[in-house]
């Protein structure tokens, strides 16, 4: 933030103004090859490995249309309650990037292959339920992504002090689909967490129908956040601003609520606002200023003279309908009842990013109890100590069962259970040779345990006579001591019978 931007407190800027939201998320699409050639498509390649004549623009070549990404373009479409276009063709939008090598994009203007939808978000309260907030999506619509560009030196990875640049062109023409809402309003200070609620349920929806792997740490889900700010009351809209490819659901809330205060800021001292693209910072929470915001016709939008109009047959479309999986939303209503999960706990399971995971354990044979214990205590822990994703910590969902497996069977406590789970983020092997490795594996020696329990016997005289008088709650005091003389190997269960057995 410039010394001179200052912020208006949240509170203070919606006794005054109503925020409006617009969201736009880019979807990368899991295709083999690009929207209009056959290069690859496969995230880390070698740059410009993956090119060819027609996706670096090079005279002659034609492109043609990738079938299987106007496929998933009309599942997401009807997934998103969605019209289908009868008939709809690509555009030329003319701007120039020096990672875009045709110096226009191929998408789609006025003729979307979805339009006229509508998502209903369940918003978390601050009282531990839900509220349901329909976002209406104007549009869905095909187009191809650019390259990208790579400033080496300096010390933001941006153009401004980079030494000079890179471009790699891989990601030239990879299928994109672009979801666009139309103003949110009426959401007040809930608005940065409608925000975040629709990105999140978007790529859970994304994920269920299998067209990409919505990761947002590889780019392949983006979200614009557009954002204008009205006097109360009035239903005016005021100039808005575009927080491009935001990429993290927590970036997503955070981005909203900084640029209300933003705003709101300029607007208190008399200024306006300047209709633009913002970048946003993680480290220091703020956006900076970007480029001046074009409109439409800035675009130069004219159709794609090198392709033929996409027209789906209702009966491809009606075929398609058919592959929707259950909606997400719905699955959770469902499996919460399932699980026997109250709604704190459900929305808990979610917010951890868990969701899935905890799923998975389940079918994969542990209790809800079991999947919900350690995916939200020991894990979540582990993710949030590493600032990690729950699901890049290296446990699978075999391991939790795994894990849970060797506790039901007596071989391990909770407590030895978190050692296994060190040795899973050090990728030492499976539950079973950590346990090994490590000698974790409960004592039931008849012989070891009763040497134990004598020794704290013989140690805690007081103790002793407090049970043989009939206070057995005292025992706990010797059970501790048996289990650190072994190091936390006991078998704790067995350990009471033998100390009530000695003291009766």
């Amino acid at each position: 933030m410039s010394p001179t931007e200052t912020l208006v407190p949240f509170d203070e800027a919606l006794t005054r103004y109503d925020p409006v939201m617009g969201l736009e998320i880019h979807i990368e699409l899991n295709t083999a090859t690009k929207m209009f050639c056959g290069c690859p498509t496969e995230f880390g390649a070698e740059p410009n490995t993956q090119v060819c004549p027609v996706c670096l623009a090079l005279p002659g070549a034609l492109p043609v249309v990738n079938a299987k990404a106007v496929e998933s373009a009309i599942r997401i479409g009807l997934a998103l309650n969605c019209d289908i276009a009868d008939w709809c063709r690509f555009a030329r939008k003319n701007y120039f990037y020096p990672d875009m090598p045709k110096n226009f994009q191929t998408s789609q203007y006025d003729e979307p292959i979805a339009f006229d939808g509508y998502m209903d978000v369940n918003v978390p309260t601050e009282d531990g339920g839900i509220e349901v907030v329909r976002v209406e999506i104007e549009r869905a619509h095909m187009e191809e992504d650019t390259g990208k560009s790579l400033h080496v030196g300096g010390a933001t990875g941006r153009i401004h002090g980079a030494d000079y640049s890179l471009v790699d062109y891989n990601r030239a023409g990879i299928p994109l689909i672009e979801i666009v809402t139309r103003p949110i309003m009426g959401t007040r200070a809930k608005a940065p967490a409608v925000a975040k609620a629709y990105v999140a349920q978007l790529r859970e929806l994304i994920v269920a129908l299998g067209v990409s792997d919505a990761r947002m740490d590889q780019g392949s889900i983006r979200a614009d956040v557009n954002l204008s700010l009205s006097p109360v009351g009035t239903g005016t809209l005021g100039t808005r601003t575009e927080t491009k490819n935001v990429n993290s659901l927590r970036s997503v809330e955070r981005a909203v609520r900084y640029e209300m205060q933003r705003h709101a800021a300029i607007l208190d001292s008399g200024g306006s606002i300047l209709q633009e693209t913002r970048h946003w910072h993680e480290d220091t929470g703020v956006t900076t200023s970007g480029r001046e915001k074009s409109d439409a016709e800035d675009y130069r939008y004219f159709p794609e003279p090198d392709l033929v109009p996409v027209a789906p047959s209702r009966e491809w479309v009606d075929e398609l309908r058919g592959t929707l999986p259950e909606n997400p939303t719905l699955k959770r209503v469902r499996l919460q009842g399932e699980w026997g999960f109250s709604d704190l706990e459900m929305r808990d399971t979610i917010g951890a990013g868990a969701f899935g995971l905890v799923e998975e354990t389940i079918a994969a044979g542990a209790t809800p109890q079991a999947a919900r214990k350690w995916w939200l205590s020991e894990l979540a822990r582990r993710a949030n100590d590493t600032d990690t994703d729950i699901a890049e910590l290296g446990v699978t969902p075999a391991d939790v069962v795994a894990v849970q497996a060797l506790i039901d069977a007596g071989s391990l406590n909770d407590k030895l259970a978190r050692q296994v789970f060190e040795g899973l983020y050090a990728g030492e092997g499976s539950p079973a040779e950590i346990v090994e490795k490590r000698g974790l594996a409960i004592v039931s020696d008849q012989g070891a345990l009763s040497a134990a329990v004598d020794n704290a016997i013989a140690a805690n005289p007081d103790v002793a006579d407090k049970i043989r008088d009939g206070k057995v709650a005292a025992a706990g005091a010797l059970i501790g001591a048996v289990m650190k003389e072994m190091r936390g190997q006991a078998d704790a269960g067995r350990v009471r019978e033998l100390i009530l057995e000695k003291l009766s």
